[in-house]
């Protein structure tokens, strides 16, 4: 018996037909960019290509139907009634062609993401090997020179650190920011020179076990003007307010709340101008967020990225991001490395 199935079965009202890649990983560790699953009270089918049929015909508890490559316009005319869909992964096109043949498409949304937000003790386990792998690679990544050398040439060195750590991938583009850059909350890595007396934003993370981790560190390039320091320690007052924050039953806005009125009754009001974290998974951002916009209730067993920053235009930005599993009586925090301000050379 299949206990992520059965889950997912209390939760339908008709058969569900799922097509996102990482649900069906998630639900039979069955990956291919062509598939799809029909989950109903009595049975789950597997449908893919003649590609991925002998992978397919080896996942245990599933029954295996091979189709041809135009998979949504094949499962038209198979399968037939009213038959759930995952409208935030398929297209209208996808619904179109669903709708044309026999099935009565029904759009469902987060069925399995739901399922997917609260992670077992496997899961954790994957994510914690990650966190530990982040850990090492922020270790050696002090030692390494950062002046002189571009923020691309960095990233690189730091995907090299988490191949010689045992990582299976970096989880997303490594963010190297450093100067002017670092004030872009998000930008990407360029052929830009780290200077001195300037920040640097590292945002990186690894995947174990298809699991990854997030993390987000600020350096210095020696001695900065103006108020990095005073701002350094702001940003670690308002991710130290969200971690209080946090526990199984809060809303993913009073998390958020809480971390942001830190900054806001300061003269820095208004430069935290994303949400304070996401949940972190098979993807890097999934369910639950911790933000101004959040529906979500945190529940035990979420693993969520805290990472509050403060962004002053053109000059300099700071961020600092810890990955924490949510319980019922708080967090465990699953990142090991130093939070001081570090100078880098």
């Amino acid at each position: 018996m299949n206990p992520r199935i059965e889950r997912l079965r209390e939760l339908l009202e008709e058969p569900l037909l799922v097509t996102n890649p990482t649900n069906i990983h998630y639900l039979f560790g069955f990956k291919s960019s062509n598939a799809a699953l029909l989950v109903d009270q009595d049975r789950a089918r597997l449908f893919t290509d003649f590609r991925y049929s002998e992978a397919a015909r080896a996942v245990e508890g599933v029954e295996f139907e091979e189709t041809k490559r135009a998979l949504l316009a094949d499962l038209a005319g198979r399968l037939s009634g009213p038959i759930g869909f995952e409208a935030d992964f398929v297209s209208y096109a996808g619904y179109e062609t669903l709708r044309d043949g026999s099935v009565e498409p029904v759009p469902r949304r987060g069925l399995v993401e739901r399922l997917r937000a609260i992670k077992d003790e496997e899961e954790l386990a994957a994510i914690k090997r990650a966190c530990e792998i982040t850990d090492r690679v922020f270790e050696r990544l002090v030692e390494q020179r950062f002046v002189g050398r571009t923020e691309r040439d960095l990233a690189w060195t730091i995907e090299q650190l988490f191949h010689d750590e045992g990582a299976e991938a970096v989880a997303f583009e490594t963010i190297v920011a450093s100067g002017p850059n670092s004030a872009r909350p998000h930008g990407r890595a360029t052929d830009r020179q780290i200077g001195r007396g300037e920040t640097v934003i590292v945002d990186t993370g690894c995947v174990v076990g298809g699991y990854a981790s997030d993390y987000t560190r600020t350096f210095t390039t020696g001695f900065v003007e103006g108020p990095i320091k005073e701002v350094y320690a702001l940003v670690l007052a308002a991710q130290q307010a969200g971690f209080d924050a946090l526990r199984a039953g809060v809303r993913g806005l009073d998390a958020d709340a809480a971390a942001r009125r830190v900054v806001d009754a300061t003269p820095f009001a208004g430069t935290f101008g994303h949400g304070l974290g996401h949940g972190l998974g098979l993807e890097v951002h999934e369910a639950p967020r911790l933000s101004t916009e959040s529906t979500d209730t945190l529940a035990a067993g979420n693993v969520v990225t805290v990472e509050p920053g403060i962004y002053l235009d053109g000059r300099a930005g700071i961020r600092i991001e810890d990955n924490v599993v949510v319980t019922n009586g708080g967090i465990q925090n699953l990142t090991g490395f130093r939070k001081d301000l570090i100078t880098v050379g």
